[in-house]
């Protein structure tokens, strides 16, 4: 009699066992995966309008296997520290500007080198959608252990701002001192003109720009417009399109893997197919953000492109030295030059 209690609890405390093993191995199954997207530009920047849209889209594609949270406004990281805690799984998404890459991989800014200045928008396409940007890509994934979701989201045309002194040509850069967003390359472009870099996380900007920290900055129309600079005493810009600010999609390395293959190609496809759209509508925000700054008393001058073009024959004879000073690959220059035709 009592062995075959003992054999009926022992069948029992098995079952149970395996019960609960069988719950837990249910629970963690349903548990939803947290992504947590950090960018330090407003709400209504089109990086975030796009972000918005993509998370909203894993969410469904996921059919609840991924919850998403936006933190805006640098409200977790400016994009100058936001690289470090994604590494460290502080954050699981991110989406930085080449130039904050700098610090890890050298190679991220090149779309700031002279070659670029003054340049139409298909000639950085070409290169960060064509070897350059995957050289780049390999570097980045390589160094970092994070996941490269694709092609670069576009930021736009940097130009030229100021409060006080106004910008009718480039000599009157000369003397001023300009906030850079980062990187070695975009400081180089402001030494170039005479100017002075000074460099300041975005979040901090609007406060350093209206009590005087410096008198004018780079950046894009959409990015002063949607920080409403005209508060903090933006008044003027030169138009010259220096080079195209462009942001790296990236994604922590251990939440990847939490992802499984069969929903990490659907995030690279959406990623994909949603890019080019995204990036039309980034170039629709500036134009019309020109605008919105011109009704709030910004002045603008365009720097004409036979001036541009000369100017950028006269950068290119130092970007040699310019590359070795940023510590540029010259094996990565070599792949650009050749994406964009020189």
């Amino acid at each position: 009699m009592q062995q075959r209690i003992s054999r009926r609890a022992f069948a029992g405390a098995a079952v149970a066992t395996v019960t609960s093993f069988s719950i837990l191995r249910h629970a963690r199954g349903d548990a939803p995966i947290e992504l947590r997207a950090s960018l330090d530009t407003a709400p209504s920047h089109p990086r975030n309008v796009a972000f918005r849209d993509f998370l909203g889209k894993i969410e469904a594609a996921s059919g609840g296997q991924v919850t998403t949270k936006l933190f805006e406004s640098g409200a977790l990281f400016p994009d100058l520290q936001v690289v470090k805690a994604l590494v460290q799984g502080q954050v699981e998404m991110a989406c930085p500007g080449t130039w904050t890459i700098t610090g890890f991989v050298a190679d991220a800014d090149f779309s700031q080198l002279p070659i670029f200045y003054g340049q139409p928008i298909d000639k950085t396409h070409k290169a960060a959608d064509g070897a350059g940007g995957k050289f780049v890509n390999k570097e980045i994934t390589d160094k970092l252990h994070v996941e490269v979701l694709g092609g670069w989201f576009d930021l736009g045309f940097n130009e030229w701002y100021s409060t006080k002194k106004p910008l009718n040509s480039l000599a009157d850069l000369s003397g001023m001192k300009l906030r850079s967003p980062g990187g070695v390359l975009n400081s180089a472009r402001i030494r170039f003109f005479g100017g002075i870099a000074n460099v300041t996380a975005w979040p901090d900007v609007p406060l350093a720009l209206s009590q005087g920290t410096f008198d004018g900055l780079i950046s894009t129309n959409e990015s002063t417009n949607s920080s409403k600079l005209y508060d903090s005493g933006m008044r003027h810009s030169l138009q010259d399109g220096m080079g195209m600010g462009l942001y790296v999609p990236l994604v922590n390395q251990a939440f990847w893997g939490k992802l499984g293959p069969k929903m990490q190609e659907t995030v690279l496809k959406l990623w994909a197919d949603n890019l080019p759209t995204w990036r039309e509508n980034t170039a629709k925000s500036q134009l019309r953000a020109r605008d919105e700054l011109t009704q709030h008393g910004v002045t603008f001058v365009d720097v004409p492109q036979a001036e541009r073009d000369a100017t950028r024959a006269k950068m290119v004879k130092d970007q040699d030295k310019v590359v070795a000073d940023a510590r540029i690959s010259p094996e990565l220059v070599k792949l650009v030059m050749a994406d964009v035709g020189v």
